[in-house]
């Protein structure tokens, strides 16, 4: 599409690993934007499908950029930056169907509030689309434990979607499935960092957004429908480490200081908690991946901790960010409490 001199430019950035099933379903749908200002970029992260072969014919439209190997889901987006030439950027995975005039609020949000780091839009499931997806629903949370859940998600429960969580608000993590960053905060603090390799890794970059003193939000007027799972599926073994080593690193990392040790070893016992319960089921490799993830965690705790006093000086992060925190634990409401609905959660409607 030819720049609009009325509008910011905004590349879309589509990472690929063995997918054209999912860029031939819905790489349609983001030339159908209907934002002229735009750029496609498909990043390919080593496929050894043919993949690169049928989008170049299929869309010659799209920026192709070859990696030539899996860097994961974390560096594989990270090397596309020096290819970003635009104010704002989207880090869209191929598993999305966009609705049309998804870009334009989005881009609003950002223009009339520049402390904004990153947002996200309103992501539905593509299979139930009355319903908010996993990855990130109406805007990402955390509770008091360090545990992630979403306006519109604890846990497995997806809630309905009837309007409820239709405000733009301010929020701790945005979806890494769909977002929108400014490029100017991404080169003075960087985006994804590498080590994650995937799972966790946009919650890290939005709470290091808000530990230097930006913003990140949710503006449910784009909406967006996600597939989920099309690379590593729930109760992946893959999965469930990379989960549990990255959220023990980003606690370590944002925690502020007077909490850190505390969280993080509430967080130790309660993967035990589910290690026993995985035992008792019978199910060793979420009990062998849980393992393996504590003991990666010791080995990269020091390194983590360097890059720490690095970022936010010797003291850490001096409070939880202003949104998006949730002061109870979430596994209580949810498992005891039988609070089902961010609703319950926090008593809005």
């Amino acid at each position: 599409m030819s720049p609009s001199p009325q509008l910011p430019t905004v590349t879309v950035v589509i990472l690929n690993w063995n997918g054209r099933r999912w860029l031939e379903a819905f790489l349609p749908s983001v030339f159908a934007s209907g934002y002229p200002a735009l750029t496609v970029q498909v990043v390919d992260n080593g496929s050894t499908d043919d993949s690169v072969a049928w989008l170049r014919a299929a869309h010659p439209g799209a920026q192709v950029l070859e990696l030539g190997h899996n860097h994961g889901f974390a560096q594989g987006n990270n090397l596309a930056i020096p290819h970003i030439h635009t104010p704002y950027a989207i880090f869209l995975n191929s598993d999305v169907e966009v609705s049309p005039g998804w870009i334009g609020p989005l881009v609003q949000a950002m223009e009339q509030h520049p402390a904004l780091a990153a947002v996200q839009p309103k992501l539905l499931a593509f299979h139930q689309k009355t319903h908010f997806e996993y990855a990130g629903a109406s805007g990402g949370w955390i509770d008091r434990f360090g545990y992630a859940f979403c306006r519109g998600r604890l846990f497995d429960e997806l809630e309905e979607d009837h309007g409820q969580h239709d405000e733009p608000v301010d929020c701790l993590w945005a979806s890494g499935a769909c977002l929108m960053v400014r490029m100017e905060v991404v080169r003075k603090i960087g985006l994804f960092e590498g080590e994650l390799f995937a799972h966790w890794e946009e919650i890290d970059f939005c709470w290091r957004a808000w530990n230097l003193g930006y913003r990140v939000g949710v503006v449910p007027a784009s909406v967006v429908y996600h597939v989920g799972g099309g690379t590593l599926p729930q109760g992946n073994p893959r999965k469930t480490f990379l989960n549990v080593r990255n959220s023990l690193l980003c606690l370590w990392m944002h925690l502020p200081a007077r909490r850190r040790p505390g969280v993080v070893f509430a967080r130790l016992v309660l993967d035990g908690v589910w290690a026993v319960k995985a035992l008792a089921e019978r199910q060793p490799a979420t009990l062998w991946a849980i393992l393996k993830a504590h003991f990666a965690f010791y080995g990269m705790a020091a390194a983590w901790g360097r890059k720490r006093r690095a970022l936010f000086g010797s003291q850490g992060p001096a409070a939880m960010p202003p949104a998006g925190y949730w002061p109870e634990s979430v596994v209580w409401a949810y498992f005891i409490r039988k609070q089902k609905t961010f609703g319950d959660l926090t008593g809005s409607k």
